[in-house]
């Protein structure tokens, strides 16, 4: 009962507001056809994992991990959802193990894959810590012909974000005024150049990554793969834009500059990546984090992993993930092969996402 009431209301607020203001609900693409960003998928509550398949096998970046099934997963407290809905991954951070054994940890996979989408991210706290290597990222079946884009990843006690795209040949990121961060200094995204570098951008903000970004709530990472590019934004708790925060469409074209782009000019967009699931992991040590274990981290990266208490932070605590494709204005061919709406449907498309995600939670 109290869930139709909170719809009910939900709905005659939704459509006060969809009347107002459903015509800035729809962007135009570089061609001028109208679309909006409409829910595809949400992943939140209490049933998160019920679409995800636990990673199991040993670690492809040889870290000193075990990945462990989805029964070893629950039964030791390393995956769950707690009353509040947040849903909790993380390294095992009670058993003292030996060195050089590995330590158990998580990587979810997600059943569905997508093509051109945005894919929002709403995370409390992101994994840190010295030895530490977590990743919320997106890879196609075959790796690396069908492309992997890497959307929050950093190691030890970096405080910004990395961006990365793993592809095939002849995909090139280019220098470009149309996105914040910095470059790392490879531009060929192809993983047979400098031992699979990619091509990676790194996020300007000092508090994209680490302890600063969990220290101020966490925030949002959204990332957008069309026709355009693939762009990556990160926003703090504060700055989230209210379209998100509400359960709205999505507006990417009134969210400023991308802290990272990679552009058609230099890649085959929908050439280079293709079906892509999406994988939230957490490493120790590694070809990257034991490789560039810091100075201020004490004694090796190995020895790092022998005492849990060095794994207080190494969790994911995260409020959803949530996946929109574009749905074509009425009146124009849509390439996606998806259908037209009309102005009229804003209130149901929107409404309906709102339903999805209350029957979820609920």
């Amino acid at each position: 009962m109290a869930l139709t009431f909170a719809l009910g209301v939900q709905a005659l607020q939704l459509d006060k507001l969809s009347k107002k203001q459903s015509g800035r609900s729809l962007e135009r693409d570089p061609n001028g056809t109208e679309f909006l960003w409409a829910i595809e998928d949400v992943y939140e509550g209490q049933n998160f994992f019920d679409r995800w398949t636990f990673f199991s096998h040993e670690d492809p970046e040889h870290g000193q991990v075990n990945y462990v099934n989805a029964s070893t997963a629950f039964a030791d407290g390393l995956a769950y959802v707690t009353e509040g809905n947040r849903v909790i991954m993380k390294v095992d951070n009670t058993t003292s193990v030996a060195e050089g054994t590995n330590r158990n940890s998580i990587r979810i996979q997600s059943n569905a894959s997508y093509n051109t989408s945005l894919i929002i991210l709403d995370v409390n706290h992101a994994p840190y810590g010295c030895g530490v290597w977590p990743a919320f990222w997106t890879v196609g079946p075959d790796w690396p012909f069908n492309g992997e884009i890497d959307i929050l990843e950093g190691v030890s006690l970096n405080y910004q974000n990395q961006i990365t795209w793993h592809t095939g040949p002849e995909c090139l990121l280019t220098p470009s005024s149309n996105y914040t961060g910095t470059l790392v200094g490879n531009l060929n995204c192809d993983t047979n150049v400098s031992s699979n570098a990619g091509c990676g951008i790194i996020d300007k903000s000092a508090a994209s990554y680490g302890p600063y970004f969990d220290l101020q709530g966490g925030g949002v990472y959204a990332m957008m793969w069309d026709e355009t590019g693939i762009s990556v934004w990160n926003f703090y708790r504060a700055a989230i834009p209210v379209e998100i925060a509400q359960g709205g469409s999505p507006r990417p074209d009134m969210w400023g500059l991308p802290a990272a782009q990679l552009s058609p000019e230099g890649c085959d967009i929908f050439g280079s990546f293709m079906n892509q699931s999406i994988i939230f992991d957490i490493t120790l040590c590694g070809v990257w984090a034991g490789n560039a274990y810091p100075s201020s981290c004490p004694g090796t990266c190995a020895t790092q992993v022998m005492d849990p208490a060095n794994f207080v932070n190494a969790s994911w605590d995260v409020n959803f993930v949530r996946v929109y494709s574009k749905q074509v204005a009425v009146g124009k061919s849509s390439s996606s092969g998806r259908r037209a709406v009309h102005d009229s449907d804003l209130p149901y498309l929107l409404l309906g996402g709102m339903l999805v995600i209350a029957l979820i939670a609920y």
